[in-house]
């Protein structure tokens, strides 16, 4: 294997990993029980069958790799933006065709610059609707993200990813996502505690569970090395989760 076949296999290994299974991804993401099963392998309805939004064609699988996790989160922004999510496949399967990868939304080049005119014309091959685009034409002719796809955008950190043997990805990839992105303070990461949302390293449930069970703030923060406002982080996230 070449120094840049190494590079590329990176980035494939990294999104293909299987992090989740479909009720994590439901609680992660504050979806309704079911919804990325359904959003992501499809389902069967009074004997019609639904393909997925996120899979090629349903594999049966319950688990989720990263790259399906990070695709998700942007359907679960849409949605949240009021978007039917059925519309939202033809453009899915679209990207994949122009960018020649599985997992297109969760490489940066769709985002930025160039990528921008693929995605726009891949929009433009399934008629998308107005409300459901990524990529918006400014007055000025100019492509900008729509304010969907820019919430979804400054959550995720995209970079060139590393293996164990030195091998760097030679494109930047969604490498973690930050629940809250104007606030960074918990993150979900697959390298970190088996992509469980932590704060640095300390699962949030962990905190949270301390702080309900009564433990002081500050208190919890010096034992973990943390900042109260770290802490407080943590049980906003938890709380959230728990609806």
């Amino acid at each position: 294997m070449t120094i840049g076949e190494g590079g590329k296999a990176v980035a494939i290994a990294y999104l293909e990993r299987a992090v989740y299974d479909m009720r994590q991804v439901d609680r992660l993401l504050r979806l309704t029980p079911g919804t990325a099963l359904r959003w992501i392998d499809g389902y069967t309805r009074v004997g019609k069958n639904y393909p997925p939004i996120i899979r090629e064609s349903a594999t049966g699988s319950p688990l989720v790799t990263w790259g399906e996790f990070v695709e998700t989160s942007l359907l679960s922004v849409y949605r949240n933006a009021g978007v039917p999510m059925s519309r939202m496949r033809p453009i899915v399967q679209a990207l994949k065709r122009r960018f020649g990868t599985k997992y297109p939304l969760a490489h940066v080049r769709p985002w930025v610059d160039q990528g921008r005119n693929l995605v726009y014309e891949a929009q433009e091959e399934v008629g998308l609707d107005a409300g459901l685009r990524i990529v918006v034409e400014a007055r000025s002719g100019q492509l900008r993200l729509s304010p969907a796809a820019e919430t979804f955008f400054e959550s995720v950190e995209f970079e060139r990813v590393t293996d164990e043997l030195g091998h760097t990805s030679p494109v930047k990839i969604a490498a973690r996502l930050y629940p809250y992105r104007n606030d960074r303070a918990v993150v979900i990461d697959p390298e970190r505690r088996s992509g469980v949302p932590v704060v640095r390293s300390v699962p949030t449930e962990i905190l949270a569970q301390m702080v309900r069970a009564g433990d002081d703030v500050d208190v919890i923060a010096d034992w973990y090395d943390l900042s109260p406002g770290q802490v407080r982080a943590a049980v906003d996230y938890e709380n959230s989760l728990a609806g």
